[in-house]
């Protein structure tokens, strides 16, 4: 053990510095990855658990939309995977801009020679990193850290795609649903109306009644009795994916209001138009890509920059060296092509960008004036149309029950109601689809907007909270 005093004394400062530095590493993280992943946090809370050992909310006896919202952003797979995806691309910042990114490596060796060298002076102690990859430049690191941010950034904006997504599916097929559950009372006042008139006109003819008046109240039973059988079964198909986005049962009830309610809409036409396109989370997470593709074309050039693997060697009391070895970039017409090819993507990215945010705006206004059209529908549909479709049948009943008016005129008046009524229920569940596919393009509640400098580019559906 003679060996051990002079290697602390004149050698042990030496190698503590150097295994200090080379060991213990360092992250380069960029500027904002705290921020990126104060939001992952946040949006993670209902995601603490494992799904087997979630408390999925209840629902009330007759739940609202927001009730469905709640449970839905707790249930579904497709949000939850991508929330662990954006999980992943925010890790992946750490490992992009670990440094040192290569791996040391620890040299030892026992010289045999004359016996009366020192145990000491025969032992070479090395340090150098792995000749398989190179130390890379320290800007290099930084740059492919902000690779990394970028695309977490993107992976974040497409997890605020995939839960407005979430959100316009589970409201539109709410709408689909009381839609449904309010032509299916319809149709069955209609087949009840039916059903006694056919009954009536079987043991009744009087004047201005004969024999085709029956088969056509008979005919007129059979058909709405088939009606009503069709809807019922395609409000049990709504039931059935209403439940699945909820993780239920697809014959679990659900039961709707008796009236279709509209989610209000108080806003005025320009703050929804203002919050349109620059909200939209699909564009955004284009936007981060173009960020990342800017950073990788600053990263192809840093590619000249040589790479340099320091080197420490001991051999006892007779040497301490210390070296570098500096790899150049030689291959000149692979950095050339490297660098063309991030300036190619990039181009690409950023026509892609441009190309989207001119649909999306496009998409946007065809959807924000469909709804509109489907509001004005509804209203001058039950303003004027439905109480005159009721006055016409309360006429034709009673003509038909004095026997003054043939079942025929009844029946067109019966159907002129239940047609009337459709109208409306469809053109109010058109106007619940459309304002929910507004919302899931602007990348915000229709109940945060307030006026434009409220709006911002980060929120997030707010009816789960």
């Amino acid at each position: 053990m003679a060996w051990h005093s002079p290697f602390a004394a004149r050698g042990g400062f030496l190698c503590t510095v150097v295994a200090t530095s080379l060991m213990t590493g360092c992250s380069l993280t960029p500027t904002g990855t705290s921020e990126e992943r104060d939001r992952l946090s946040a949006a993670g809370k209902p995601y603490e658990q494992p799904f087997e050992k979630r408390e999925l909310p209840e629902l009330p006896v007759q739940p609202n939309w927001r009730d469905l919202l709640h449970r839905a952003f707790m249930a579904d797979g497709n949000l939850e995977a991508a929330y662990f995806e954006w999980n992943a691309a925010c890790e992946r910042i750490t490992i992009a801009s670990a440094w040192p990114n290569s791996r040391v490596m620890l040299g030892y060796s026992y010289a045999l020679g004359p016996s009366d060298m020192k145990t000491f002076d025969r032992m070479t102690f090395s340090g150098t990193f792995d000749g398989a990859m190179n130390l890379s430049f320290p800007s290099k690191t930084a740059a492919e850290g902000r690779i990394a941010l970028a695309e977490a950034r993107a992976a974040g904006e497409r997890f605020r795609a995939a839960k407005f997504d979430l959100q316009q599916r589970v409201l539109s097929t709410y709408a689909d649903y009381c839609m449904l559950a309010a032509q299916e009372r319809a149709r069955s006042e209609q087949t009840a109306i039916a059903q006694s008139a056919a009954a009536t006109s079987a043991v009744r003819v009087g004047p201005g009644s004969t024999q085709d008046d029956v088969l056509k109240a008979r005919a007129a039973s059979e058909d709405a009795t088939n009606g009503l059988r069709t809807t019922r079964a395609e409000l049990a198909s709504a039931r059935a994916a209403l439940n699945a986005m909820l993780a239920r049962n697809a014959d679990t009830p659900i039961s709707v209001p008796t009236a279709f309610e509209p989610r209000p809409l108080t806003i005025d036409d320009n703050t929804i138009l203002l919050a349109a396109v620059e909200q939209n989370p699909e564009l955004a997470a284009l936007a981060r890509s173009v960020d990342g593709r800017t950073d990788a074309l600053e990263r192809a050039k840093l590619e000249w920059l040589p790479d340099i693997n320091p080197s420490v060697s001991i051999t006892g009391d007779a040497a301490q060296a210390i070296g570098a070895s500096i790899m150049l970039p030689t291959t000149i017409s692979k950095i050339r092509a490297q660098t063309r090819e991030a300036e190619a993507m990039l181009k690409a990215s950023a026509a892609r960008l441009r190309q989207s945010r001119r649909e999306k705006a496009s998409l946007f206004i065809g959807t924000f004036l469909m709804m509109r059209d489907a509001e004005a529908q509804a209203l001058a549909v039950e303003a004027r149309l439905l109480p005159l479709a009721e006055q016409l049948l309360a006429s034709s009943r009673r003509r038909y029950e004095a026997g003054a008016g043939p079942y025929t005129d009844f029946l067109d008046a019966q159907r002129t109601l239940l047609d009337t009524r459709l109208l409306a229920i469809q053109a109010r569940a058109q106007r619940e689809k459309r304002l929910a596919e507004l919302e899931s393009l602007m990348g915000a509640d229709i109940e945060t907007l307030v006026s434009p400098s409220s709006v911002g580019p980060m929120q997030e559906p707010t009816h789960a909270r």
